[in-house]
């Protein structure tokens, strides 16, 4: 009996590290596509792109500005980041896979914007018609 609940204490010890680090204030939105693509079009919307420079040079999308996760992550300047996203907008951001976005729409909700995070990565928005850069190392 000892031993089953030393045991138990150990995976409620471990469940308490790892679920703070999986939990994410941001969710992936349930906006469509289609009005992703309008609000900015409309400039109501920014598009941001949170992966690495490197991936970005492989290909974006022509709409996206950058703001890599690696930068969010540091020492992040409040000021450097409203000099690429002004107040107001709504932020979509967006990376491979759309897990990196959620840790991106957390720390920029805590700067005060309203984000909303895409679950289809960078591939799948081209695939749903969002336009590539033209000036991308493709």
């Amino acid at each position: 009996m000892l031993r089953f609940r030393l045991t138990c204490s150990a995976l409620l010890f471990v469940m308490a590290l790892i679920v703070p680090v999986l939990s994410h204030a941001a969710d992936h939105t349930s906006d469509t596509l289609a009005q992703v693509r309008k609000a900015v079009a409309a400039k109501k919307a920014i598009l941001v792109d949170v992966r690495e420079e490197r991936e970005w040079k492989r290909g974006h999308l022509a709409a996206a500005v950058l703001l890599p996760l690696s930068e969010l992550r540091g020492n992040v300047d409040p000021q450097q980041v409203a000099a690429k996203l002004p107040q107001g907008a709504v932020i979509y951001t967006h990376c491979a896979s759309g897990l990196r976005c959620l840790t991106a729409g957390d720390i920029l909700q805590k700067l005060g914007y309203e984000v909303r995070c895409l679950k289809p990565g960078y591939t799948d928005l081209l695939k749903a018609g969002f336009e590539p850069a033209q000036d991308s190392d493709q």
